[in-house]
């Protein structure tokens, strides 16, 4: 029991201790291949033809018999026919046998050039892999990062299961890793033996003292994926990462299957890489340092709001859109005006049940639209921006949200662009009551409420 708490407590120090390295793609190219031989090592050489010195007769002796003469003539001409016939079999085994090393090789070379071409489909795949991962395709990164992940096995056999998703504009990556509940910890804190009843009992363990463990397992598996992250992100394409922890489990006041978020932290790289990280303590640094959301309760599985839900990421909504896009029906949000798209986000926010007000273009204050959510406690006022940009969102923006919100009395700001944020962006609204959304989040939940959106970027 004690060794195993010891091992909840070594997590992160056992991932520290293990190199991690991202994929080399090309180290995944396959070595060429040699057709194998189809030709007989015997065939490879001609047969030896007949010897006549095998076929002629002895001549007659010194003492010749009357007819003897007759007799060998007759010998020597059938030796000459056995001698032509044999020769005849040799000339057509030798081209029999050349013609079959001539098709041995021939079949041969056809195999090596099937195998050759094999290889170099597969290297030119490889190459036009690593190019989209270099390019930051969204399919491509989500595929490199889950392979990646997939190569560290879960300690004291934790869930296997996490997904990730990618956003190009924003290089970020959002991870949702299972996490093990509460269970994990031993509920026994020691045993001690009962003269009396004459039995070994278990001491429970202090309630605190057990969320104090878990809380500090859970902030130590965040801290990991941070480092698998990082860490595999050989070709730098993502400088923000979001990770939610989520637990698989029943609610007992229901019975029902539940999977509440019970950490939720935004990470840029620069902070990460500040981090020393066998140093620190796990529950001060997510909380303090990257302004986590952790749950106060989670033997209670009490949840906390994801600072990105994972949906949002969902490339299903908007990949591909460029080779369809002459067909496509849906409105390109790219060819809109400043104004309609502002009706577009207020159409938006009504539709997620938020109540709106817009405010005339000049005259906002720096805001564009008000929204009310009437939901208590997590509810309350909230001052709306949208930003019909291509590049990407500058921090100066965010920081003015923020300024904004101050000014207004506001419970929270969102601002919602067609393009992406950048690292400077998230580590200011990191602890802030801030909402950034960005492309690929719009085109989600514009699908999600029954908006026809898309975004394609027009050649220049």
């Amino acid at each position: 029991m004690r060794e195993h708490v010891q091992a909840l407590e070594n997590i992160l120090a056992g991932a520290l201790a293990v190199a991690v390295h991202g994929t080399d793609l090309q180290t995944l190219k396959r070595a060429p291949r040699r057709a194998p031989p189809t030709v007989s090592p015997a065939d490879l050489e001609a047969h030896p033809g007949p010897v006549w010195d095998a076929f002629v007769p002895h001549p007659p002796g010194r003492f010749r018999w009357w007819g003897a003469e007759r007799r060998f003539a007759r010998r020597l001409a059938d030796a000459e026919d056995r001698f032509a016939e044999a020769i005849e079999r040799h000339r057509a085994a030798e081209e029999t046998r050349r013609e079959r090393v001539a098709k041995a090789l021939r079949e041969q070379v056809e195999r090596q050039r099937r195998l050759d071409e094999t290889t170099a489909e597969q290297h030119a795949r490889i190459d036009a892999y690593e190019r989209a991962v270099e390019g930051r395709d969204r399919v491509a990164v989500m595929r490199y990062f889950t392979k990646a992940l997939d190569s560290h096995p879960e300690p004291l056999g934790f869930p296997r299961r996490h997904k990730v998703g990618y956003v190009p504009e924003s290089t970020l990556l959002a991870v949702e890793w299972d996490l093990p509940d509460v269970s994990v910890v031993p509920a026994e804190a020691s045993y001690r033996y009962d003269r009396a009843l004459d039995a070994v009992l278990a001491v429970p363990r202090d309630p605190v003292e057990l969320r104090r463990l878990y809380q500090q397992l859970v902030a130590q598996l965040a801290l990991r994926a941070l480092h698998l992250v990082f860490g595999t992100d050989r070709y730098g394409v993502v400088e923000t990462v979001v990770f939610n922890g989520m637990v698989e489990s029943v609610d007992l006041t229901t019975g029902q299957t539940v999977r509440p978020c019970l950490i939720t932290l935004r990470a840029t790289r620069e902070q990460y890489q500040a981090l020393v990280l066998d140093q620190l303590d796990p529950v001060a640094c997510v909380r303090h340092y990257f302004a986590a959301e952790v749950s106060r309760h989670p033997e209670e599985l009490q949840p906390v709001e994801p600072v990105l839900e994972f949906d949002l990421t969902d490339p299903r909504i908007v990949e591909a859109v460029d080779v369809i896009s002459e067909i496509d029906a849906r409105p390109n949000l790219l060819d809109l005006s400043p104004e309609s798209f502002e009706h577009l986000v207020h159409n938006l926010l009504t539709r997620m049940g938020l109540e709106t007000r817009l405010f005339r273009r000049g005259t906002d204050g720096g805001i564009d639209c008000v929204a009310y959510d009437p939901r208590p406690i997590t509810g309350g006022k909230f001052v709306v921006q949208a930003k019909l940009w291509t590049r990407t969102v500058p921090p100066s923006a965010v920081r003015d949200l923020f300024g904004t919100v101050v000014d207004a009395g506001a419970t929270k700001g969102i601002l919602i662009t067609t393009s992406g944020f950048g690292p400077s962006s998230y580590q200011f609204a990191n602890g802030k009551p801030l909402q950034l959304i960005d492309g690929t989040a719009l085109l989600s939940l514009c699908h999600l409420h029954d908006i026809p959106a898309r975004i394609v970027r027009r050649a220049s």
